[in-house]
C-alpha cells in the first residue's frame, strides 16, 4: 500500500542504499532492465492467478472488449 506522500517506501529506501555510487550509464540500463522486467512478471503471474482462480477465458476477454459487462449509472 501507498503511504502518505513525502514518506519513502521500503522499496525506495533499498533502491537509494544501492544508488549510493555513480554507476556507468550501461549498468544503470542493465538494473532499469531487470527491475522492469521482475515487475512485468510479477504483474503476469498475478493476472494469471486472477484468471485462474475466476476462472476466466477468452470468452471472457469478448464480453470485455464489447462492453457487456459495463453499468450505466
Amino acid at each position: 500500500m501507498m503511504e502518505a506522500v513525502g514518506k519513502l517506501s521500503n522499496a525506495q529506501m533499498e533502491l537509494l542504499k544501492l544508488f549510493k555510487y555513480d554507476l556507468p550509464e550501461k549498468q544503470l540500463a542493465e538494473m532499469k532492465s531487470i527491475l522492469s522486467k521482475y515487475l512485468a512478471d510479477t504483474a503476469s503471474d498475478e493476472m494469471d492467478r486472477l484468471w485462474e482462480e475466476n476462472n476466466w477465458n477468452n470468452d471472457t476477454m469478448k464480453e470485455w472488449a464489447s462492453g457487456h459487462e459495463r453499468k450505466r449509472k
